[in-house]
């Protein structure tokens, strides 16, 4: 089942997300869905505040990016096979130069901004079948992932651009509250026009 995705403005947005527990209802199918709405989006991540869940629950998969003529080699092969479900994650460490690299989300529409974040992390979670895992990432693959977490934190990509850029993306971002946005797949709005 594809979800609406949630348009900026939306509360649920702004919310840190709460741990969840194996038994959380459905929560296979809520993963799964989460993974088709997010490919019906042409997404390479989406966390369940995006779908109007305030839970700690993201997905990963980086294969659109590993298409681009500007990686090496080995760093196209490590995207291409990059899909991963994280459950109640935690960043433990962020390290090495930050770096800036053009971002955009499915939740703000026609909007993007280049954003500073760490080259490396060091992050704890759960996997979909609850095996606790610690994993470093770098690279692209991490940036996808902070970018995930930030949401389950309550944090957007706009949060973290210039004063002047939020300026001139301002109008941009009124739109999409006043549901005047139109991507090319199902939204929820917080504004006037709800749905499509």
């Amino acid at each position: 089942m594809i979800y609406p995705i949630v348009g900026y403005g939306d509360p649920v947005l702004r919310k840190v997300g709460e741990d969840i527990a194996k038994d959380y209802p459905n929560l296979s199918d809520v993963i799964a869905n989460m993974y088709d709405t997010m490919y019906n989006a042409c997404g390479v991540g989406l966390a369940a505040p995006q779908v109007g869940l305030a839970i700690r629950l993201f997905i990963v998969d980086t294969e659109p990016f590993s298409d681009s003529d500007d990686l090496a080699k080995e760093e196209a092969e490590q995207l291409k096979g990059f899909k991963k479900t994280f459950i109640n994650a935690k960043i433990l460490k962020e390290e090495g130069e930050e770096w800036a690299f053009n971002e955009g989300c499915l939740s703000i529409p026609d909007v993007r901004e280049d954003v500073y974040r760490h080259e490396k992390i060091t992050i704890e979670y759960y996997d979909e079948n609850f095996n606790k895992q610690t994993d470093v990432y770098d690279g692209l693959i991490a940036r996808v992932i902070q970018h995930e977490y930030d949401h389950i934190e309550g944090v957007l990509f706009t949060d973290k651009i210039s004063s002047l850029k939020k300026t001139l993306i301002k109008k941009k971002l009124q739109n999409i509250m006043d549901g005047k946005a139109r991507p090319d797949y199902r939204m929820r709005f917080a504004g006037p026009k709800k749905g499509r």
